[in-house]
C-alpha cells in the first residue's frame, strides 16, 4: 500500500512480522492472533498491541478497521466463509484487505518443513471466487517467494535474481506466496440478469396485487339431486316428489 498515514490498520494470523513498517505510519495497528494458534507479546519497544481472538468474532466495531491483512490465516482457519464475514463486518467500506495464502502449484505448500506447508493452499481463481462470494471486489493480484525451499548456497546467492525474475516473467504458477488485494463493496453490482421475485404469502386485497380465484372443489358446487330456491332461500329435495313414501 502507497499510504496508511491516518488509518486504522489490522493483521489477523500472524501477520505481526509484516505490519511495523506500517505501524509507524497509520494512526493504529493491532495484530490479531486466533486462540488455536496462540499469541506473542507484540511490539517489543512499547504497550502491547496484540489480542488473542476467536477467528470468528473479533473485538472490534463494525467498520472500524480500514486496512487488514490476513497472512498465514485463510489456509489455517476451518471455515474460511465464516472468516470472510468477520473481514466484511470489521473493514469500513471501501476498505482494503490483503490476503495472503500459500500457493497451489507453488513448491513451499509441498514441502512439510516450510511456514506454507500446513493448511490449505489456494490458486488466484479460488481466492477470487471466495473473496467476490464475500462482498469484496478483487482488485489486484500478485505473486512471492519465487525462490525455492532450499538451503544451497549456490540458490541462497541467486536467490534476488530469482525473485526479480520471477515477478518480471510473472511466473505466478511458481510463486510460493499469492497476494490477493480486495475492497469491501456495500452493495453488490448490478448484472443485468432478471430476478424473478418471491410470491407474496397470503392474500393481499385492495393493494395492486392480483389475486387468483380459489379453485373450485368437488364438493363447492351445487350437489346433485338439490336445488335452492331463490326467493326463499329454502332447500328442497327432487326426490321428495316422486317417493310416495316422502309425502306427509
Amino acid at each position: 500500500w502507497p499510504s496508511v498515514k491516518g488509518l486504522t490498520l489490522a493483521g489477523f494470523g500472524f501477520a505481526a512480522p509484516v505490519l511495523p513498517p506500517l505501524r509507524l505510519e497509520a494512526q493504529r495497528a493491532l495484530a490479531l492472533m486466533p486462540a488455536q494458534q496462540g499469541a506473542i507479546p507484540w511490539p517489543r519497544d512499547g504497550g502491547n498491541l496484540v489480542a488473542l481472538v476467536d477467528p470468528y468474532r473479533w473485538p472490534v466495531h463494525a467498520a472500524f478497521l480500514d486496512r487488514l491483512i490476513l497472512t498465514h490465516a485463510l489456509e489455517n482457519v476451518d471455515r474460511p466463509d465464516r472468516l470472510l464475514e468477520e473481514c466484511w463486518r470489521a473493514l469500513a467500506p471501501e476498505g482494503r484487505l490483503l490476503v495472503m495464502a500459500p500457493n497451489r502449484s507453488g513448491l513451499w505448500a509441498r514441502r512439510d518443513g516450510t511456514p506454507f506447508g500446513a493448511g490449505r493452499p489456494y490458486s488466484f481463481g479460488q481466492l477470487d471466487t471466495l473473496l467476490r462470494n464475500h462482498g469484496f471486489m478483487v482488485s489486484a493480484h500478485e505473486g512471492a517467494l519465487y525462490f525455492p525451499p532450499s538451503q544451497r548456497r549456490t540458490l541462497l546467492r541467486a536467490g534476488n535474481l530469482i525473485e526479480r525474475a520471477g515477478r518480471r516473467l510473472d511466473w505466478s504458477r511458481l510463486a510460493g506466496v499469492l497476494f490477493v488485494e480486495a475492497v469491501k463493496r456495500v452493495s453488490a453490482p448490478r448484472s443485468g440478469l432478471k430476478i424473478r421475485a418471491a410470491r407474496p404469502v397470503g392474500a393481499l386485497q385492495g393493494v395492486g396485487v392480483p389475486t387468483r380465484p380459489a379453485p373450485v372443489g368437488l364438493f363447492d358446487g351445487p350437489r346433485p339431486g338439490r336445488r335452492r330456491q331463490a326467493s326463499t332461500g329454502k332447500t328442497t329435495d327432487r326426490r321428495a316428489s316422486t317417493d310416495p313414501s316422502r309425502r306427509t
